[in-house]
């Protein structure tokens, strides 16, 4: 096959994935504490090798995805006056029990289930350092720490964890994310919870729109080259016809 084809091709899926991860960052602008995806560094190289190579050997069933992370940066904190609405300012993650074992979110949207659990809004436990809180009222005190108190009495003091590269986390939806590298507990020191705040979704709805944009360019971009390139193909094969 010639190479301008499977160049031509990889670029498209390549388009058509940013445009996936664009819909889903957009889709989750107001979501508290979700972190935009963005492309992983040298996955337009590796992918089009990778096509091309299929493509020649008469094996391409699909074309390969291009590879995405997580952008880290944090969302700015938004007040809200509810005590079961928290924030993180600092790199930790909140620890969550899932059907499949430990999760990590920084959506700080909790509330309280029916057995009095202090739980995400999907239902799943927040872990404290000594298991699940479980509260009486729906209005406690955290502190920084995140030590949990109500009426003065300490009942618990959330489970926050920490990871040495954020980016191997992965992605499991609901806000939550997979154990990644380096996963430590954070320290008794650590002062980063604010209660009454949630941190915003770090993406930025302009950015979006304008990478959006270029995109649709590039696509029809490279849609007329491919275009001019199989009229070129045919012309050439007319005049060997007429020859």
């Amino acid at each position: 096959m010639q190479q301008t084809l499977v160049v031509a091709l990889s670029a498209l899926q390549q388009d058509a994935n940013r445009l996936d991860r664009i819909a889903l960052n957009l889709a989750n602008a107001s979501t508290p504490g979700y972190r935009r995806e963005v492309a992983g560094a040298g996955a337009a190289v590796s992918t089009a090798q990778a096509f091309g190579a299929q493509v020649d050997a008469g094996m391409a069933a699909s074309v390969p995805t291009q590879s995405t992370v997580a952008d880290t940066r944090p969302g700015t904190l938004r007040a809200t006056g509810q005590s079961l609405q928290l924030a993180l300012t600092g790199p930790e993650f909140f620890e969550v029990a899932t059907e499949s074992g430990p999760a990590y979110t920084r959506n700080g949207e909790f509330r309280v289930d029916t057995r009095g659990r202090l739980v995400t809004m999907s239902g799943k436990p927040v872990m404290g350092r000594g298991g699940e809180i479980v509260l009486t009222t729906p209005n406690p005190v955290v502190d920084s720490a995140g030590v949990v108190r109500e009426a003065g009495n300490i009942v618990g003091q959330l489970k926050l964890v920490t990871f040495s590269d954020p980016k191997s986390l992965r992605r499991l939806g609901d806000g939550l994310w997979a154990p990644g590298e380096g996963m430590t507990p954070a320290q008794d020191t650590v002062q980063t919870v604010r209660q009454g705040y949630l941190e915003n979704s770090n993406v930025s709805s302009l950015v979006e729109m304008t990478q959006l944009v270029q995109t649709m360019r590039h696509a029809e971009s490279v849609q007329r080259m491919t275009q001019n390139y199989d009229e070129m193909i045919g012309q050439a094969i007319r005049k060997l016809g007429e020859a």
